[in-house]
């Protein structure tokens, strides 16, 4: 069986900055030789230097009535390939797409511009449709002028195919922004419960979309943590984090107003329902989330006292 991987979308979606990138990776190295299908000149071009080096041949595919199997098979046979990566014409109907019976497909990736994504979901939605519906990960770039839009474009998709694994891409890489469908708990829940996936999860949420808590009612098992220069009643309930190995280990907690603070012992364990509050907090150097405790309960030590990010 031969390996293919797919990359569609429409033209300027990014196909080719995507596909350069991943031939310039070492992991996606290999011995053998490697075909590149182009059925799509965008802008952007494959440097030679960068073909040879990955040790990839091209192929450009201009008609759709030419990508068949008889000559796709051709093609295997004039350059005798490990494997074969597709730049699929976004404007060629996906589900009219034919590969030779031995050709299998390890991977399906769509690449679309969020600066043009509302037009082409209104206006080409049936093709779009095609080109998501199969893919294991789609990969929204160009989102730097549209974040507040990014929730409803990953609900658009969703839609659409529920599995896909979707990335949000700006100028500086990645957006890691949690989207408010994601939270494993309810917004508008009376008292929204943490467990310890919830209070990790609330903890970097509240650091850049804090609005979304203020005024909310919030309830955690934390430990106490009394620093000798905090105010007079003030302490912080949080809990110990290894964000990426066990030497990685941070304590995760806002500064906690309560009238009884002063009973409260380090590494006590207690159960904290609170107001959140943006305010300025000396120790912050400016605002943040600051909690109103409406009770704070002695509690058992739970069964895992460190919450995980890995």
């Amino acid at each position: 069986m031969k390996p293919v991987y797919i990359i569609n979308g429409f033209l300027e979606s990014g196909k080719t900055e995507f596909i350069c990138y991943t031939l310039d990776q070492p992991y996606f190295q290999i011995k053998g030789r490697t075909l590149l299908l182009v059925c799509e000149e965008g802008e952007n071009e494959y440097e030679e230097k960068l073909l040879k080096k990955s040790r990839t041949d091209i192929e450009y595919i201009e008609e759709e009535e030419d990508f068949n199997p008889p000559h796709l098979i051709e093609l295997e046979k004039k350059y005798k390939p490990e494997r074969i990566i597709i730049e699929y014409n976004g404007m060629w109907n996906f589900k009219n797409i034919k590969l030779p019976f031995h050709w299998t497909v390890e991977q399906q990736i769509t690449t679309i511009d969020a600066s043009t994504f509302p037009m082409y979901y209104t206006n080409m939605k049936s093709l779009l449709a095609e080109m998501l519906r199969k893919s294991e990960m789609i990969i929204f770039n160009r989102c730097d002028d549209v974040v507040e839009e990014l929730s409803n474009y990953k609900r658009n998709v969703k839609a659409i195919n529920q599995k896909a694994d979707i990335i949000f891409e700006d100028a500086q890489g990645e957006i890691n922004q949690i989207f408010e469908d994601d939270l494993p708990y309810s917004l508008d829940a009376p008292i929204i419960e943490l467990d310890n996936e919830g209070y990790g999860i609330w903890y970097l949420d509240s650091l850049d979309n804090l609005d979304r808590y203020i005024g909310k009612t919030i309830q955690f098992v934390a430990m106490v943590l009394k620093p000798e220069e905090f105010p007079k009643n003030y302490f912080v309930p949080g809990r110990m984090a290894m964000t990426c190995c066990a030497e990685d280990m941070a304590f995760l907690g806002f500064a906690c107003e309560y009238d009884k603070a002063d009973k409260l012992r380090d590494k006590q364990w207690v159960k904290v329902t609170a107001k959140v509050a943006k305010e300025y907090f000396a120790d912050y150097g400016g605002e943040g989330p600051v909690l109103k405790a409406v009770s704070v309960e002695q509690t058992k030590e739970p069964k895992e006292r460190i919450i995980s990010f890995t």
